[in-house]
């Protein structure tokens, strides 16, 4: 893949669906966490997932590189499986029991901030403006303006910086998956997708039976709930993804890390009650027009018009 690639409605309809899923998934793994430890709700998710996907993935006769990949292809598959969920999921669980949430939140937008110079280096066709810094920058301002005063605050706890640390840790995880991703040779989307999940799997489990012991034995409706984080927001999801990223490329793909916070806030008051912030309407003028500063091209393109 080495074209710059071409933005259509589709993908910006693709970004709106990740952004608006993920969103909401925050308020649902708050439910799940009531009924199970946070490493076996991630290892629950992903192994529901994976076998999920690995059914579907069967039925489509298990096709994944178009042609007989060389050893370098087969090594960069490990490594996007180790470092698409498995390790930034275990790194936030750890890590978000010493920062806050807020923090949390903004290592999560820095993703796209990370992606930037990665894929202009990396990824033929992803290069690096003044506008699209501008824009990027600007979008994680307006994350950074809608999260308020606890972005950076200090939980005081011993391990802050550690927690800190791996909380960046897997947002650096997040921009390395997605970039390499994007570098693959010509593969099935479901089958990659599926070999993802089942990666992350052999990760994941292992750990959460060193940290938290043996699996528990949650109740139906914990069950109920992990099935359904395992259907929507991570298998259904991660299909999704692969194709923004093979399709779109992984900068465009960053900017759901944008959306995500909104649709947290947003799905929080409608459902929960919480009170909206009253940054709200200043933040959403700031991503909205960091994104389309940096996407002017695209944008341009989309609605019929020569891009300068």
């Amino acid at each position: 893949m080495t074209q710059s690639p071409d933005i259509t409605g589709k993908h910006w309809l693709m970004v709106a669906t990740l952004g608006v899923t993920w969103g909401a998934t925050f308020m649902v793994i708050e439910i799940a966490l009531t009924g199970i430890t946070p490493f076996w709700l991630a290892a629950g998710r992903i192994g529901f997932a994976a076998a999920l996907m690995t059914v579907i993935w069967a039925l489509r006769g298990f096709r994944l590189f178009a042609q007989r990949p060389g050893a370098g292809a087969s090594a960069m598959l490990l490594l996007v499986g180790m470092l698409s969920s498995a390790i930034p999921f275990m790194l936030l669980s750890w890590g978000q029991q010493f920062v806050t949430s807020g923090f949390a939140g903004v290592s999560m937008a820095a993703v796209a901030l990370m992606v930037l110079p990665l894929a202009h280096v990396f990824v033929p066709g992803e290069h690096l403006t003044l506008r699209r810094i501008a824009g990027f920058l600007i979008g994680f301002v307006g994350v950074t303006v809608l999260i308020g005063g606890q972005a950076f605050a200090s939980t005081g706890a011993t391990q802050e910086g550690l927690g800190r640390l791996a909380c960046l840790g897997a947002a650096s995880c997040y921009a390395l998956s997605s970039v390499s991703m994007r570098r693959l040779p010509p593969v099935d989307p479901f089958g990659l997708a599926t070999v993802l999940l089942i990666i992350g799997c052999c990760l994941v489990i292992p750990a959460a039976w060193v940290v938290e012991g043996p699996p528990p034995l949650p109740d139906t409706r914990t069950l109920m709930v992990i099935a359904m984080l395992g259907l929507i927001p991570t298998a259904a999801a991660n299909v999704l993804r692969v194709l923004l990223i093979r399709s779109a490329g992984p900068t465009f793909m960053s900017l759901t890390n944008y959306i995500v916070p909104v649709c947290s806030v947003l799905f929080g008051a409608a459902i929960l009650s919480e009170p909206l912030p009253p940054s709200l309407l200043m933040a959403l003028t700031l991503i909205l027009s960091g994104v389309f500063l940096s996407q002017w091209g695209a944008l341009r393109r989309l609605f019929g018009q020569t891009s300068a």
